[in-house]
């Protein structure tokens, strides 16, 4: 298992590192923030591949930091001498037994720990050539890749190699399914190690004979008996047709998996999503199993995402996950607990969360917790009224709406603030509560509100006044009869009439207050919250 991950000058991360949970991780980010970068980093650090081919040829200037480049490139223009950038992957790992040779200090810690450690840096042979390219410094415009070599070593210094590495590795990215002939690439992996060495050789047996057997038939010794008749006129040699018996022609590139007798790149795009997971997850390895999955809720339908979600958690057992995923109903269904939060080249964790929030999003997944991680800013209010108004108030004062500013707005029932309110303390999210005193300020705003009054970036808006217990009455109190009447369309008399037919038609009264041209004043703690 992964302790640790340290990244330098790959692609989006300049330096970082990060920590990460025995069984299951949960990454979360904006678009942008190196998510997918993370999976490919391990991917690449435990199998020495990258887009499934060996590094060594995948090598380009577009795997390097961008900063660091432009920081190598300004140096060269500037006449200076500066060592081209490397990029280095280090694993720290869990110890155990099995892994004790990949123990030493060989890592940027210095620390003597189980580990890995993949480096594509300069090729020291190449610098005669490297001085040449130097002395005309206005031809260099990017890494010089081709003058780089990979290393792949064990903390210990020692070289690794796939066989020797006593880890497996599945990486899934379900936001594309890629099939060549026969079985894919993933799939062959999965399959292979689902088997023994015997029941390998036993299909390979059964594989020969069955191409053998079909030079036999009775149709191909037709086929091949006109073919020999026509010795001379093509070539002087016995021809014939037959199936290749080589080893390239394997049982792996030919045997399709089948799904109620369907073969498997004809059944959905979901389905065969799901079943790579859960081959993944049914995968047993002898010494270690890490599975990375990108995005496990794509193609999938709500009902086919519970059962998956359902079968993840019960597969963790034994095996790390890590999972990239834009869906919130998966972090609250698997734990949200386990999310770690990327924003920039920083990251937050969610694992100090008291318990019984863990448990509440997890009974009650439809949350879009999500959107409290991701956002800038976030108004929490107590339903779509609420947040009609509050989308009114907010581009009265500021001239567009909350999410052209980068607030969200977020419609939660009054029980859940607390609940949301516990992922902003820990994230140090800024986020404003927008909520009715229901007629006792002191209980319902004051004593529940407390644990958080200390929190500098969680503000609480709500009025004093007991009399006035809902948004409606507020709105009503500060706003004068005509223009209410006018807004709504109605005739009332006195403002008890216009604030009873709100309480009534709280929706429609909001979306005319959000509609109507007329000047709205709105009540103070709503001026307050979208200030």
């Amino acid at each position: 298992m992964i302790n640790q991950i340290y990244i330098k000058n790959f692609k989006i991360f300049q330096l970082f590192s990060l920590s990460l949970n025995e069984d299951l991780n949960i990454i979360v980010g904006n678009n942008e923030a190196g998510k997918s970068t993370i999976l490919e980093a391990i991917a690449l650090a435990l199998t020495k591949r990258i887009n499934g081919k060996a590094v060594e040829y995948e090598i380009t200037s577009h795997l390097f930091n961008k900063a660091s480049v432009g920081n190598y490139l300004a140096q060269i223009a500037a006449g200076k001498n500066p060592a081209p950038p490397e990029i280095i992957i280090e694993l720290f790992m869990k110890d155990s037994a099995e892994l004790q040779r990949l123990r030493g200090n060989n890592n940027s810690q210095k620390t003597d720990c189980v580990g890995l450690k993949l480096t594509i840096a300069f090729d020291d042979e190449y610098a005669d050539e490297y001085a040449k390219l130097l002395e005309d410094r206005a031809q260099i415009k990017t890494v010089p890749t081709e003058y780089y070599k990979v290393t792949w070593h064990s903390f210990a210094n020692n070289a690794i190699t796939p066989r020797s590495l006593a880890i497996e590795v599945s990486n899934i990215d379900a936001t594309t399914i890629r099939l060549q002939s026969g079985t894919d690439y993933f799939l062959q992996e999965i399959i292979n190690g689902s088997m023994d060495a015997k029941e390998k050789v036993s299909l390979a047996i059964a594989y020969r004979k069955l191409k053998e057997q079909f030079s036999a038939e009775a149709a191909i010794t037709g086929i091949n008996t006109k073919l020999t008749q026509k010795q001379g006129a093509i070539t002087n040699k016995k021809l014939a047709i037959s199936i290749d018996t080589s080893q390239k022609t394997n049982w792996e590139n030919a045997l399709v998996p089948h799904l109620d007798e369907l073969p498997f790149q004809f059944i959905g795009k979901g389905e065969q999503s799901a079943l790579k997971i859960m081959l993944a997850l049914e995968r047993q390895a002898h010494d270690a199993n890490i599975i990375l999955i990108e995005e496990p809720e794509n193609h999938l339908s709500f009902t086919s995402m519970n059962v998956l979600i359902k079968k993840i958690r019960e597969k963790c057992a034994g095996k790390q996950i890590i999972i990239v995923t834009h869906s919130a109903y998966v972090l609250n269904k698997l734990g949200i607990e386990k999310v770690i939060f990327l924003h920039g080249t920083k990251h937050s964790m969610l694992k100090n969360l008291p318990e019984d929030t863990q448990r509440y999003f997890k009974i009650l997944p439809g949350y879009d917790t999500l959107r409290l991680i991701l956002a800038k800013k976030v108004i929490l209010v107590e339903g779509p009224s609420d947040e009609l108004v509050i989308q009114r108030a907010f581009r009265d004062r500021h001239g567009k709406l909350p999410i052209e500013a980068g607030v969200d707005v977020i419609n939660v029932r009054g029980l859940s603030f607390a609940r949301f309110l516990d992922i902003a303390k820990e994230l140090k999210n800024e986020v404003v509560v927008v909520t009715d005193n229901d007629g006792d300020y002191k209980n319902k705003i004051e004593k529940k509100y407390h644990p958080y009054a200390s929190v500098g970036t969680i503000k609480i808006c709500a009025d004093k006044n007991d009399g006035l217990r809902t948004l409606e009455p507020q709105i009503v109190d500060v706003n004068d009869l005509k223009v209410l009447n006018k807004v709504f369309g109605t005739a009332s008399e006195t403002k008890q009439e216009v604030a009873d037919f709100m309480v009534a038609n709280k929706t429609e009264c909001a979306l005319s207050l959000f509609e109507t041209a007329e000047k709205v004043t709105f009540p103070a703690y709503v001026q307050a919250a979208v200030s």
